[in-house]
């Protein structure tokens, strides 16, 4: 939420091209920069107070006026205002912050080829994978997400200043992730994208949506025809079916049946669609879903045959999905990301198509999260693995035993191929010593993330990194 310099202009002109509902005293106030953070503010600048959990970013107007703000945007009736400062008063700040970001940077997103990633699983990877195939056919991309920034989508400003920069730069095209957090929040408001990917929908962020039909809403809201174009969605997901038959925009379905020849394994995926032989450099069933997505989505945006190919062939992993360890003592490890049911569900199945003996599993779940999947983690994680080890994924301020408590209440008291270690690097150095030839160790939660929130305090950790640490050991044990 950083404070960016724009094309100096008079405040009617950057409101004339917003559609928004406001109004407006003063606008003739020269404008030079943007912010929606107090602090940042200099001489010039538009204040926009955006409500948050705890606060509302009025209650910080007298910093702002006092750090050279000329203009504030506000939601609320506020007093004490002196005249010669402009006033912009609007229903939602969040809902006008996105068309109005877009008019004070110059309306980049008009500049570029916009696709936006929506699902509970599969966004990071199949963003990359379009980005891939888009820059095979020389199609300059960036990319937005979870391996991107602090946030899986930006805040408004901040993105609008991001593809300003990209446009400015010569980038032709931006594949992005948009959380569900950023469809509720108009974080992605002000932009149409030429396509919209969904991947699938399951349980996930209930602590701030609440229910699951709301989490769908979100998800839903980037098929408006306020915002895309047209869609691509998953028709072998059942809300992915429904989103098809109802979205108010052109949808193109895709299904695993498009895929034909399969061949799946640890390190690669290879398939036949439409005519053309694919292949990509990871493994896993979701993988060729994934997949599925990214060549259905290029093939809308008119990329060429070769390039799908190309892309995917080219590409690199994905960092903490389905990210093997390097390992000569027969037996496979895997780091991924899956924090949800669903997620933990299909890396574990597709670790099994790929096993020829056991598979070992650690993993936890991320404190001050939705409760209620932890249980339903520990059932699949039963169910789906022989040997299970529940450690600390991110406690953040909670008991990470309590944490781990939670989950077991989805474990049968019986299930003796069940354990509990709270310390997360005890536990993976366990699950590798344990492993044996031809079983598959996955390390699952966490994936890219390369430190540990435990009581509010960010410790280093990757767990490819400490993967490698205890197999490098078992390694030089055994010569």
């Amino acid at each position: 939420m950083s404070r960016y310099s724009c094309r100096p202009a008079q405040l009617s002109e950057l409101l004339a091209s917003v559609r928004s509902e406001y109004t407006a005293t003063n606008d003739h106030v020269m404008v030079s920069g943007i912010s929606q953070d107090s602090r940042s503010l200099t001489t010039g600048d538009v204040y926009c107070c955006v409500r948050g959990e705890t606060f509302n970013g009025t209650e910080f107007i007298a910093d702002a006026l006092a750090a050279g703000a000329v203009a504030v945007v506000v939601d609320t009736d506020v007093s004490g205002i002196p005249d010669h400062i402009a006033v912009v008063t609007v229903p939602n700040v969040r809902e006008f912050l996105g068309p109005f970001a877009s008019s004070c940077f110059g309306h980049p997103s008009h500049s570029l080829r916009m696709v936006g990633v929506t699902g509970t699983n599969g966004k990071t990877s199949t963003t990359s994978m379009i980005a891939s195939i888009l820059q095979a056919d020389g199609i300059a991309t960036q990319t937005v997400g979870t391996l991107s920034g602090e946030r899986t989508t930006p805040e408004a400003i901040d993105l609008h200043a991001a593809l300003r920069t990209w446009v400015d730069d010569g980038v032709s095209a931006v594949v992005m992730e948009v959380s569900s957090h950023a469809l509720v929040q108009h974080r992605v408001d002000g932009i149409m994208f030429e396509v919209a990917v969904f991947t699938n929908i399951g349980r996930d962020h209930l602590d701030f949506h609440k229910t699951e039909e709301a989490y769908f809403a979100a998800k839903a809201r980037l098929f408006s025809p306020e915002l895309s174009r047209q869609g691509v969605v998953n028709i072998d997901d059942p809300k992915g079916s429904l989103l098809n038959d109802a979205a108010p925009i052109q949808m193109i379905g895709f299904s695993r049946n498009d895929a034909h020849n399969i061949s799946l394994a640890v390190d690669h995926v290879a398939y036949v669609w439409d005519g053309i032989s694919l292949r990509l450099p990871m493994g896993g069933e979701f993988t060729l879903m994934n997949s599925l997505a990214a060549v259905t989505a290029a093939h809308v945006l008119g990329v060429s045959r070769e390039s799908l190919a190309e892309g995917l062939l080219s590409m690199t992993p994905v960092p903490g999905r389905f990210e093997p360890v390097a390992t000569s003592l027969g037996f496979g490890v895997i780091v991924d990301y899956a924090h949800t049911p669903e997620s933990l569900e299909s890396v574990l199945a597709s670790a099994r198509e790929l096993c020829a003996g056991r598979i070992i599993v650690v993993f936890g779940c991320g404190g001050h999260r939705d409760h209620g999947k932890r249980p339903l983690m520990g059932a699949i994680a039963e169910a789906r693995a022989d040997r299970v080890i529940v450690t600390s994924d991110n406690p953040r301020d909670e008991d990470p035993h309590r944490i781990i408590d939670d989950i077991f209440q989805g474990v049968t008291p019986t299930a003796t191929h069940c354990s509990r270690e709270v310390d997360r690097e005890r536990a993976i150095a366990s699950a590798i010593s344990e492993a044996g030839r031809g079983d598959i160790v996955v390390i699952a939660g966490k994936g890219h993330e390369s430190t540990q929130d435990i009581a509010g305090v960010l410790h280093p950790f990757l767990d490819a990194d400490v993967a490698r640490k205890y197999v490098t050991q078992r390694e030089e044990t055994r010569q």
